[in-house]
């Protein structure tokens, strides 16, 4: 059991918010080419990605996964990512700051999704059943460099308009 919750639907609902995290990340990256903050957007993407890497510490565990240090990871960010975008409201190098560690957080949320299907759907499964295969590293090379490219445009292209405001109406 977790928060009361069996832990199949514990794991669930963690991936919902995990897959509702990766989705909405990637309407704000969309917003982010566009110089377009989706204020509201953006808080369901912070809220979910960071809910994610809390959840996932509730996993029941015996030792340090490497979960568990994308966590950290994912949390470090993201507190920068929130720092800048909501106590700095993206003034001077937060903007940049902001884009590069919201992409970073999307980034592992989804690399940990890649390995979640390799892991988890049968046919995908198959063609890297440990991970060290070929297609295992392809896949993930592609999410990385897709990333590097959608983050170098997002930070030449994000530069909203003074004065919008950085939360919506939710």
């Amino acid at each position: 059991m977790v928060l009361g919750m069996s832990l199949a639907t514990f794991t669930l609902l963690h991936v919902i918010i995990s897959l509702v995290g990766i989705a909405t990340g990637f309407v704000v990256v969309a917003g982010m080419l566009r110089a377009d903050r989706l204020a509201t957007w953006t808080a369901v993407f912070l809220a979910t990605t960071v809910l994610t890497s809390v959840t996932g510490f509730l996993f029941p565990f015996e030792r340090l996964l490497p979960s568990h240090v994308f966590g950290v990871i994912s949390l470090v960010v993201l507190a920068l990512a929130l720092i800048g975008l909501y106590a700095f409201k993206l003034a001077g190098r937060w903007r940049w700051i902001y884009v590069v560690t919201a992409m970073i957080a999307l980034y592992l949320n989804t690399f940990v999704g890649v390995v979640q299907a390799f892991l988890k759907i049968a046919p995908i499964t198959s063609l890297a059943p440990t991970q060290s295969e070929p297609p295992f590293a392809i896949a993930q090379l592609v999410v990385l460099v897709t990333f590097i490219v959608l983050g170098v445009m997002a930070v030449r292209s994000f530069r909203p308009k003074a004065g919008t405001p950085a939360l919506g109406a939710l």
